[in-house]
């Protein structure tokens, strides 16, 4: 029995309902053979939270099949069921061949989809980084380039060449968490305790006259390494979120470059290997020797080439849907290759719910399927008025603009311009053709 099969069993078990997205992915993955902690990497959960998953979802089949269904025996128990039924009915079979639905694009790309792009040399330094002891990875780019599918590939790499993988977002912390330091530690280390099934002994390492960083790196460095042979690798997404906090982004930021630098000279801190992720549409300055973000590997996710845009057209077979080289080329040049846009282009595409002329036609405008993406960037610039005055000189002018270094540095970090010398151009088309045709006070008022 296939996966496919077996979900269309499930489905019909247990109807009318159905099951959920997260159910889906952990039923799937286990049939596939996969541990609860591949599964969790893979779909970016907490370990803990997809063996809960796993757990009702075994409860709930053994309550409807009337026997004890495992993880385990899951596959013999459903293919039991099976025939059973079928040989009871001289309807159409149970199982009927089912095609799995393009996913609309939001969030990461799983680990095996065919959908995923590389872009070398992105994808071979990090795996190569990431086997050396002590090692430290940043990844840097704007929304929706594909820094947390990159991680999870990271993560997969690491599992594969033995290393213990995990995954932590910060998306995941309260807002009360992130406003101070002490419990953000705990926090954090209780996580990372749970991900690695340890139990949490954070009372017997803290200790406030030492400070909340020291108490924090006795309880990584006498509990957690200790407790592995095997080195771990920590990857840290959406680190952006302690940038509104900026003592707490000053004290741990320099907490993880001080573990980074103590794995030259100590053995024990070489078992610890960190990829920190987060946007930069958000930038807190440091000073030098407190930031970790100017050692280790820094990776900036690339927008995809006119032949890695091709490639994903390939994949989407949209040389079915009558998509030309010299179309695809006019696409790839009004999104800049960028990673979303593309894979959101062509979703819509090989679904045939707009037509390419229509979809370039109407990408400007507040009814084209960028809408939203570019309506945010909008929002964004009114937060910021200084730089929705200089975007706005970019956008209108036909060679560039020559624009103060922090005002460029900044609008670079967002993803809305690059620099061609000293000048800022536009990123992409898009972002010349839609926020050019919109009225000044759309771009350069606050709300």
């Amino acid at each position: 029995m296939t996966a496919d099969e077996a979900l269309k069993v499930v489905n019909t078990i247990l109807e009318p309902k159905r099951l959920n997205y997260i159910q889906e992915v952990v039923f799937l993955q286990a049939w596939a053979g996969k541990i609860y902690r591949e599964i969790a990497i893979e779909a970016g959960y907490d370990v803990d939270y997809i063996k809960e998953v796993g757990a009702q979802l075994w409860n709930a089949f053994s309550e409807i099949l009337g026997e004890r269904v495992t993880k385990k025996n899951v596959k013999l128990v459903l293919a039991n069921y099976a025939s059973k039924t079928h040989s009871r009915t001289t309807n159409q079979p149970l199982l009927l061949p089912t095609a799995d639905p393009l996913r609309f694009p939001t969030g990461s790309i799983p680990l095996r989809s065919n959908l995923y792009i590389d872009r070398p040399p992105l994808e071979e330094q990090a795996y190569a980084e990431i086997s050396r002891p002590g090692s430290l990875i940043r990844i840097e780019a704007p929304r929706q380039m594909g820094k947390t599918s990159l991680t999870y590939r990271i993560l997969s790499h690491g599992s594969e060449i033995g290393l213990i993988p995990i995954r932590l977002s910060l998306q995941r912390a309260d807002r009360s968490t992130l406003a101070n330091l002490n419990r953000f530690l705990r926090w954090f280390c209780l996580n990372v305790s749970q991900q690695l099934s340890l139990q949490p002994r954070l009372d017997d390492y803290w200790n406030d006259e030492v400070g909340h960083k020291v108490s924090c790196t006795l309880y990584f460095q006498d509990y957690v390494l200790r407790q592995f042979d095997t080195p771990i690798v920590l990857a840290l997404d959406e680190v952006n979120r302690i940038f509104d906090s900026p003592n707490l982004a000053h004290d741990f930021l320099s907490l993880l470059r001080s573990w980074h630098e103590e794995a030259a000279e100590s053995g024990i801190w070489q078992k610890l290997r960190l990829v920190v992720v987060h946007r930069t549409e958000v930038h807190i300055p440091l000073q030098e020797n407190q930031s970790p973000f100017n050692v280790g590997l820094l990776l900036h996710p690339p927008e995809f080439t006119l032949e890695q845009t091709a490639d994903l057209a390939q994949r989407h077979s949209l040389k079915d849907a009558g998509i030309a080289q010299l179309a695809l080329e006019s696409l790839h040049t009004l999104v800049g290759g960028h990673p979303y846009l593309v894979q959101l282009s062509f979703y819509w595409l090989q679904r045939r719910l707009v037509s390419l002329n229509q979809l370039l036609a109407e990408a400007p405008t507040q009814s084209g399927i960028y809408s939203d993406f570019l309506h945010r960037y909008g929002r964004l610039l009114q937060h910021y008025p200084e730089l929705g005055v200089a975007f706005r000189q970019v956008v209108r002018s036909a060679d560039g603009v020559e624009l103060e270094a922090t005002i460029a540095h900044r609008l670079k970090g967002m993803g809305l311009v690059k620099l061609n010398g000293n000048r800022a151009i536009p990123r992409c088309e898009i972002y010349r053709l839609y926020f050019g045709s919109q009225p000044e006070e759309a771009i350069v008022e606050a709300e």
